[in-house]
Parts: structure tokens; C-alpha cells; sequence
């Protein structure tokens, strides 16, 4: 059995458009909150919080809902291809009221475009799995992860670029959200006219039943998987308790510092939105080449010693980077080992979750998993952004390393979920662990 890469890459067509949103909407809107609106910071951290906020209840909702849709595009494309033409819309009307200086329907349409992205999410991450026999999602994941970092830098580098400037002085986002907006449709179109999802999920569902009816633990498995977490050991539980509190709190130290790092660089150093964007670039392109080495050494020291390595590297750096007043080289080295470090436990904690779970349901853990990580994404913009407003923006670096510090305290306390897998058999496995 061999993953079809050209197929797969396809697939990723619409976790690339995804990605390259996000990091549009991370980069700019903070800034139009702040420099167009007068927004104050704590107010603007409750708007950016908003995407997670609607996430908790968008994606479940979504996605099971496309669980359930039969139609001759098949269950997920109907939603990737609707939710991507509301949102290219939506999108492009944000810079026309933020040129006009209305706030009311800028944050009216910045709502409704939240919930276009929200509808077909769940859908477009779905996609994948239908379509890949369970042996090979792994590599499949690791192609999606490489899509979704090209659409990051794609933004990251277009940022850079096309960002002019307006009559009375103010930065011109216009050209950056047709470049973004123009990426979506190619990518969700070729999604459209080169993926036969139907044809495609019958014959993963084909292999996958087979695979299924040879495991005779399958039964078992998902009786297992229904009593949930109540069903695990003490020991078990409160690992896996530990595993969840340290995600919590290395995403409140680094989702914290990239959603407010554009307005950092403008308010705290004095430069603009090009600057920023090519130092979280930095960051995104050293996390995409470190995989590869994370992979491999993961597989010889286990994956605890290498979340506490990069949540150490992760701490430093937020340390370092406190002492700057000013843009330098040496930022750019600093992002370098944040992206590094983001690399050593983005790769291993996820797997760390569903290691607990061998005879489970890997999909309920999933879900303790990204309900603990976007909550810390709802609370952090709005507690850093409490910080900025009535501290200063000196604080934005310490608050990070000292959320990330305290997840070392919990992650070294954890005794299960780290196991060390055989290394890679070829790069693409060094992407995602094993499942």
C-alpha cells in the first residue's frame, strides 16, 4: 500500500487556502483594530479571540453535519467550495470599511466572515482521512501540514510586497486581500475539478473496511472508545490531564505573542507590518525544515525530552527577544529558534494525547486535544491584550515565556504518552508521528 503524494498535495489544495487566511487575518487585523479604529488592546484581544470562540462551536457543528451530506460532490466539497465563496467576498469588503473608517460594519462583516471560515473547516480537514486508507494518514497528514505552511509563507512573503499606501497616509491592505483571496479560489477550484471524492472515499472506506474486519480487537476498541476518558487507569487519567494542562499553556504563551506580534514591532520597536511579516516567515520556514531533524531525533530520545527541549528553547527565546528595543539581524535568529522549538512540540504532543488511547477512539482524544488548545486561544488575546492595554508592550515577551514555562513544570511530571517509535522510513513520516 503506497500513499498517492500527487493526490494527496491536491487534497491539501484547501488546508493551503485555509492557512494562508489565517495568517492574513493574524497579521492585519490586529493592526486596523488598533491604527485605523483607535481600538484599545484589551477590546481588540476580545475580537481576536472571537475565531476560537466560534470555533468551539462551528467546527463540531460542521463537521458533522458534513458527516451526513450525500450529494455528486461528495460530503466535504459542497462546504469547502460555498464557505470559501462567502468568505473570498467577505474578506474583500473588510479593507473597503476600513478605508471608509466604519467600524460598525467592519466588525459586522469581520463576524460573518469568521462564520464562513467556521463552516467549512471541519470539512476541508475531514477530507484527507476519507480518502486515505488508515495506514497511510500519517504521511498524508504530513503532506497536508507542508500545504498549509505554504499558504502561511505565501501570505508572509505577498505581506511584505503589496502593502502600499492610502491618500491620507495610511498602509493600503487592499492589493494583500485580493492576492490572498485570488490564492483561495485557484486552490479550492483545483480541489474541485482534479479530486473525485466520492469515487476516491469509496475506495479508501473499501480498504479501510477490509483492514477492519482482520483486527479482531476493532469491537472491543469502540466500546472502549464510548466510555471515554472515565475509562482509563488513575495513572492514565491524570497523565493525560498533565498532557492537556501543558498544551493549554504553551499555546497561551505562543499564540499570545504571534497574534499581537505585528502591533509589538510597530508600537514597541518602530517598524511595520513588511518587518514583521518577514520575521514570522522566518520563524514558519525554520519550524518547516525542522521537522525532518525533530522527526528523527524524536524517534531516538522519546517525545517528552523533546517538548521539554523546545518549550526550554520556546521560554528562552520570548526571554530574548524581551530585551530588544529596536529591529535587528538577531531577531531574525531568535524567531529561527521559536519556529525550531514550535517544530519539537507541535510534533510530538499531539501524538502524545492518542498514545494513551491505544485501544480507543483516537478521535474523542483529538477532541480533549483541540478543545484545550483553542481555549487557551480564546483566553490569551484577551488577558495579554488586558497586559498591552494597561501595563505596556514591554509585556507581551515576558507573559510568553512565562506560559510557557510553567507547561515544563506539567510536561515533566507526565509518566505516560511518550513511547519512542521506530524512526522514519521516509522523510514525509518525520512530519507526523505514526498513528
Amino acid at each position: 500500500m503506497k500513499l498517492n503524494i500527487k493526490r494527496t498535495l491536491l487534497v491539501g489544495m484547501a488546508f493551503l487556502s485555509i492557512s494562508a487566511f489565517w495568517q492574513l487575518y493574524d497579521n492585519v487585523v490586529p493592526l486596523i483594530l488598533k491604527n485605523t479604529f483607535n481600538m484599545r488592546d484589551d477590546i481588540s484581544g476580545v475580537i481576536m479571540a472571537l475565531d476560537n470562540v466560534l470555533a468551539l462551536f462551528l467546527l463540531p457543528l460542521f463537521g458533522k453535519l458534513s458527516d451526513n451530506v450525500r450529494t455528486p460532490l461528495g460530503k466535504r466539497r459542497p462546504f469547502i467550495f460555498f464557505g470559501t465563496a462567502c468568505a473570498v467576498v467577505l474578506m474583500n469588503l473588510l479593507p473597503v470599511m476600513e478605508h471608509k473608517m466604519a467600524l460598525l460594519p467592519f466588525v459586522l462583516v469581520l463576524g460573518l466572515l469568521l462564520i464562513s471560515m467556521g463552516t467549512y473547516r471541519s470539512p476541508a480537514v475531514a477530507l484527507m482521512p476519507d480518502v486515505t486508507p488508515k495506514p497511510l494518514r500519517s504521511k498524508g497528514n504530513a503532506i497536508i501540514n507542508l500545504m498549509g505552511a505554504l499558504g502561511g509563507v505565501f501570505t508572509l512573503v505577498i505581506t511584505s510586497i503589496l502593502v502600499g499606501t492610502q491618500a491620507d497616509g495610511r498602509p493600503d491592505y487592499q492589493p494583500l486581500f485580493i492576492a490572498v483571496s485570488i490564492l483561495m479560489v485557484i486552490a479550492v477550484l483545483i480541489l474541485l475539478f482534479f479530486v473525485k471524492e466520492n469515487k476516491l472515499a469509496a475506495e479508501a472506506a473499501a480498504i479501510n473496511e477490509a483492514l477492519d474486519a482482520e483486527n479482531t480487537d476493532v469491537a472491543e476498541a469502540v466500546t472502549k472508545a464510548d466510555q471515554g476518558m472515565n475509562a482509563l487507569p488513575k495513572e492514565l487519567r491524570t497523565s493525560l490531564m498533565l498532557i492537556l494542562v501543558s498544551v493549554f499553556f504553551w499555546f497561551m504563551g505562543y499564540n499570545a505573542v504571534t497574534t499581537a506580534f505585528t502591533k509589538y514591532v510597530s508600537v514597541q520597536w518602530g517598524y511595520d507590518l513588511a518587518d514583521a511579516s518577514r520575521c514570522l516567515m522566518v520563524g514558519t520556514v525554520a519550524a518547516v525544515l525542522s521537522y525532518l531533524p525533530v522527526g528523527i531525533l524524536s524517534s531516538r530520545f522519546g517525545r517528552k525530552r523533546m517538548i521539554q527541549v523546545g518549550v526550554v528553547i520556546l521560554a528562552l527565546a520570548f526571554t530574548a527577544a524581551a530585551f530588544f528595543s529596536t529591529f535587528s539581524a538577531a531577531v531574525y535568529v531568535v524567531f529561527a529558534l521559536v519556529g525550531v522549538a514550535w517544530a519539537m512540540i507541535n510534533v510530538n504532543s499531539y501524538p502524545m494525547v492518542v498514545e494513551i488511547s491505544k485501544s480507543g477512539d483516537v478521535g474523542k482524544y483529538t477532541g480533549y486535544y483541540y478543545t484545550f488548545s483553542m481555549a487557551a486561544q480564546i483566553i490569551t488575546p484577551i488577558l495579554s491584550g488586558i497586559l498591552l492595554q494597561n501595563v505596556g508592550y514591554f509585556t507581551l515577551m515576558p507573559y510568553g515565556a512565562i506560559m510557557v514555562a510553567i507547561s515544563f513544570v506539567t510536561i515533566t511530571l507526565t509518566r505516560h504518552g511518550d513511547s519512542k517509535p521506530e524512526p522514519p522510513k521516509d522523510k514525509l513520516e518525520a512530519f507526523m508521528d505514526p498513528e
